[in-house]
């Protein structure tokens, strides 16, 4: 069994039944369901399916579609702080290892005044198109993350 789309409702499956923390773990349980499945591929589901790395274990998207503030639930603890860097960017801190899941709870929530996102480890750059997007940005970090 190697159809990406069939794989993929497998992890999905292992990930609502079980707490799973490494991608190795995933693969050995994949193959043990007959998937040939890889780091790589494994890599490339879970990043096509959404799923976020909270802390130790791998969660699933809450929403198909849109995502509402309760979304943020899972990331929410992992953001500490933020601050301008001029007029348009902003510098989101996060605890080690957790900026590459709250960007993408953000790039998902499709913020309007957001108009990309980079993580690195434990910091996110946010740009917005203008000043104006920057302060409804904060505004929405204050009140989504209680900052």
């Amino acid at each position: 069994m190697n159809a990406p789309a069939t794989r993929r409702e497998a992890i999905v499956r292992i990930l609502r039944d079980m707490d799973v923390g490494r991608q190795s773990e995933l693969v050995s349980l994949l193959r043990r369901q007959g998937f040939d499945a890889t780091q790589s591929s494994v890599s490339r589901d879970l990043r096509e399916i959404g799923v976020v790395k909270a802390g130790d274990r791998y969660l699933l998207p809450q929403y198909e579609d849109a995502l509402t503030p309760s979304h943020f639930e899972t990331v929410a603890s992992f953001v500490k702080s933020y601050k301008p860097a001029g007029d348009h960017l902003t510098v989101v801190l996060t605890s080690a290892g957790s900026a590459q899941s709250v960007a993408i709870a953000m790039d998902k929530a499709r913020w309007p005044e957001v108009t990309g996102t980079i993580a690195g480890d434990d910091t996110i750059f946010i740009a917005t198109e203008s000043a104006p997007a920057q302060r409804r940005l904060h505004s929405r970090l204050r009140n989504t993350f209680s900052l």
